[in-house]
């Protein structure tokens, strides 16, 4: 092989990574001649050059790539190859816009692309499958503002500058504004239409003052977030069954300018029976018993079932479990209804032997029941392990000393892990005012597992600092003091110790006054 040319004949031959990236890539060797040193075109070079093809394809810098080779005369007569790479780059975007919505800044769409790992940055190659994602959450982000029929496509155009280079513009077609004009359920009878649609919090129906509060847009993505809360109703009122279905959305009239439909949401519901609590059991527990958790749950024998006094249970006994370092305590309840076909069990001979059961009868109720259908309700706990502190450490006090934050916290170290000492020891820090509000476990405050031993924490606390120096001047004129002037410096966290300096100076033509105040909040520490 003579020799191995990249080229890019389709953009005039410029390349806009530097070549020599490619020549990286480009692994095959060619013959050098003035060394002596010649290369055969053979199996293992076509091989080479399949590789180099893989790898090149692979960089995702490129849209078309092929690779040919043409017969080389050497000086000598000897007939060789000269390979060449033909290649053509993907486009680069130099300008993004957004264009065509009034209602959705582009500002805004930034910010919610940045929070999906789905911005277009600029010098970067064009990704079809970014595009894509971003149209999706542009749409997402009109349907949100009431516009359900919203389209959003992409235009793209080269730019001076040089080649691939391009203006990547994104159109949003917003189409007519969804209004509520009504709400019906479908299917309740226990529960009037009044009550349900008072649940509902993202979609309600238009009303005299929705010009001000925007109460009326319909937003579909929304809907199963109301759905919920109705079911959730239901639920605490003992329709433990109740299920809420995908609504019918009725168009009944657009503006005469098209750009608000009004529509009727028709919600189907399945409310299922009343059910009174039987019985309530806790299973799985060896830590906390029985007869201290299940008062928690206040779910009362003949009482209606209520799901907000079991999930208000839960949070309680999962405070009470984490107190104790169980901070991966969970459980979920079991139900058992009293109207639930009761299969027959099937008949044995002596030997134990299954027998046929000839005409076997119909599930059936549960037998012996009288009354409101009931419901058995068990709580079935996974307690996990017990959790103890390895270490606590802090990151971002460039002045507050470390020593100064200990002393706040009523988490130890080598001490049980108490998640509820956590979030009192968070609540007293940023009751100091000396750091930014902390806002607890998985955001600023990590607790990580240690592989060894495997029940022990590191408890990380990432923090920032705030001014609270504050620095005054002052100056005025007096019939009894004459001309003065005041300076005065105040700080709660003096050298980073956490102590209080207060220095004040006052003087004028008849009088001066000077003070100082010290405030140590913890003597040695304690």
């Amino acid at each position: 092989m003579y020799q191995l040319v990249p080229c890019f004949e389709a953009q005039d031959n410029v390349s806009l990574v530097d070549i020599q990236t490619y020549l990286y890539y480009i692994q095959t060797k060619s013959s050098r001649p003035s060394e002596g040193l010649w290369i055969r075109y053979n199996d293992e070079a076509e091989k080479s050059l399949i590789d180099d093809f893989k790898r090149l394809w692979g960089t995702n810098f490129l849209d078309n790539l092929s690779i040919e080779s043409f017969d080389y005369v050497f000086d000598n007569g000897v007939i060789g190859k000269l390979i060449v790479y033909n290649m053509e780059e993907r486009q680069r975007v130099k300008i993004v816009d957004y264009v065509g919505s009034k209602k959705l800044e582009s500002t805004k769409i930034d910010e919610k692309l940045k929070e999906n790992n789905a911005q277009v940055r600029l010098d970067t190659f064009i990704d079809p499958g970014l595009i894509r994602k971003v149209e999706g959450i542009v749409r997402d982000m009109l349907k949100e503002k009431g516009f359900q029929s919203a389209a959003v496509t992409h235009d793209i155009k080269e730019v001076p500058g040089g080649p691939k280079l391009v203006h990547l513009t994104f159109t949003l077609d917003e189409g007519p504004k969804v209004k509520i004009r009504q709400i019906e359920f479908i299917g309740n009878k226990a529960i009037d239409d009044s009550t349900l649609r008072h649940q509902m919090k993202e979609n309600r129906a238009q009303w005299w003052l929705s010009w001000i509060t925007g109460r009326g847009t319909y937003q579909e993505t929304k809907f199963e977030e109301d759905a919920e809360r109705v079911t959730e109703y239901y639920r605490n009122e003992g329709y433990v069954r109740a299920q809420v279905g995908e609504p019918e959305v009725k168009v009944l009239e657009d503006t005469s300018d098209k750009k608000t439909r009004y529509i009727e949401l028709r919600i189907p519901v399945t409310e299922g029976q009343r059910y009174v609590v039987g019985s309530f059991d806790v299973t799985g527990n060896t830590v906390v018993k029985s007869e201290l958790l299940a008062p928690l749950f206040k779910l009362k024998k003949g009482e209606y079932y209520s799901q907000k006094n079991v999930r208000k249970g839960f949070q309680k006994a999962q405070e009470i479990y984490g107190a104790a370092g169980y901070m991966e305590f969970s459980g979920y309840p079991d139900y058992k209804f009293s109207d639930e076909p009761v299969e027959p069990e099937s008949g044995t001979n002596r030997a134990g032997d299954a027998a046929p059961v000839p005409e076997a009868p119909l599930p059936t109720p549960a037998e012996g029941h009288k009354g409101p259908p009931s419901v058995d309700v068990t709580l079935r706990i996974q307690e996990g392990k017990q959790y103890f502190v390895n270490r606590i450490t802090f990151s971002g006090n460039t002045t507050t000393r470390d020593s100064v934050i200990r002393r706040e916290l009523r988490l130890y170290e080598d001490g049980v892990f108490n998640t509820e000492a956590l979030k009192f020891s968070i609540k007293r820090l940023n009751q100091l005012g000396y750091f930014k509000a902390l806002e607890g476990p998985g955001k600023d405050v990590n607790v990580d597992k240690t592989p060894n031993p495997d029940n022990k924490v590191d408890v990380r606390m990432k923090l920032e600092e705030q001014n609270r120096n504050q620095l005054t001047f002052g100056a005025g004129v007096s019939q009894f003091e004459g001309f003065f002037g005041q300076l005065s410096f105040q700080t709660s966290n003096f050298l980073g110790r956490g102590e209080s300096l207060t220095l004040s100076l006052q003087g004028g033509q008849r009088a001066q006054n000077y003070s100082l105040a010290f405030t140590e909040p913890f003597l040695f520490d304690r």
